[in-house]
């Protein structure tokens, strides 16, 4: 057994390996987790007895994601207000090129997946995004191949029907308009955020009640813009908005002081802003500095 050739199959494979845990979890703290316990299983195996590493590695990934993902079903259903994924620092350049890729990792994306079953969740995510065939599915999530199929047909209509049409953002164009909102909100101009927003625009925000937050989601163009310029107000000088991306999209870090408050990612849609997801949860946020490598 070569620990050498382990670590440089594994290591060659992680971005995608990462990617799947991701998008099954949420969570890139407990994909990390994911990984870490992936590798030990992985460095016992006998290399001769691997036909296809991308495969293996795949299949012990996702049992170990929808061992994690059913582990913490009853922490999500106490959950208090909305659940969002971690946001994801991804690593530059890693996305944009991939359609599939971008898309797969944006917060609608991933807020969609979160109605999923875990096996369709898993099911969808290997098939539509990775392409794994349904006998190397089945063999992941331990269902027959005719199981597999109805699930793959299950989640694809489930996922068709709630998602938005993905609308890939030039990146200076959304740094623009992001700096535009941005100092529209700062002064106050409620007429010109409401213009700038679509009319069915949705704040949500996950803070776990852990602190201050909208614990239901707040929809209308109206309604959010007071909204944000109320949060505006209320941090004062000391509040800080610094621009960046997470989950291959615009986003805001926020800092109070010197401490940091949270991020808010930003959807557009046909050039107006027709999401927010502001991430409050503390827990949620420690390791949102980290960029991740991500891959299919």
């Amino acid at each position: 057994m070569s620990t050498g050739e382990h670590a440089e199959r594994f290591t060659a494979l992680r971005p995608l390996l990462f990617t799947i845990a991701y998008e099954i979890l949420g969570s890139a703290t407990e994909s990390d987790d994911v990984l870490q316990e992936s590798y030990l299983r992985w460095a016992e195996v006998e290399l001769d007895t691997v036909r296809d590493t991308k495969s293996y590695l795949a299949q012990l990934v996702t049992r170990q994601s929808l061992n994690a993902l059913r582990a913490q079903a009853r922490r999500r259903e106490e959950y208090v207000g909305p659940w969002l994924p971690e946001p994801l620092r991804v690593q530059d350049t890693d996305a944009s090129a991939d359609v599939v890729l971008a898309e797969s990792v944006s917060m609608a994306m991933m807020v969609v997946l979160e109605t999923l079953s875990p096996d369709e969740r898993a099911v969808f995510v290997l098939r539509e995004v990775f392409g794994f065939g349904h006998d190397e599915i089945a063999a992941a999530v331990g269902k027959s191949t005719a199981a597999v199929r109805q699930l793959a047909h299950r989640a694809r209509e489930h996922v068709h029907a709630r998602r938005k049409r993905y609308e890939p953002v030039d990146s200076s164009v959304s740094e623009a308009l992001t700096a535009q909102f941005l100092l529209t909100a700062a002064t106050g101009d409620i007429a010109g955020l409401v213009e700038m927003l679509a009319p069915d625009v949705v704040w949500t925000a996950d803070s776990a009640g852990k602190v201050s937050a909208a614990r239901r989601p707040v929809h209308g163009a109206d309604r959010v813009a007071r909204l944000i310029i109320g949060l505006f107000r209320m941090s004062g000088e000391q509040g800080r908005v610094e621009y960046t991306t997470y989950n291959n999209a615009p986003a805001l870090n926020l800092y109070l002081g010197e401490s940091f408050e949270g991020v808010i990612t930003v959807e557009f849609t046909a050039g107006k802003i027709s999401h927010f997801y502001a991430m409050r949860n503390p827990e949620k946020l420690t390791t949102a500095a980290i960029p991740r490598a991500i891959g299919r």
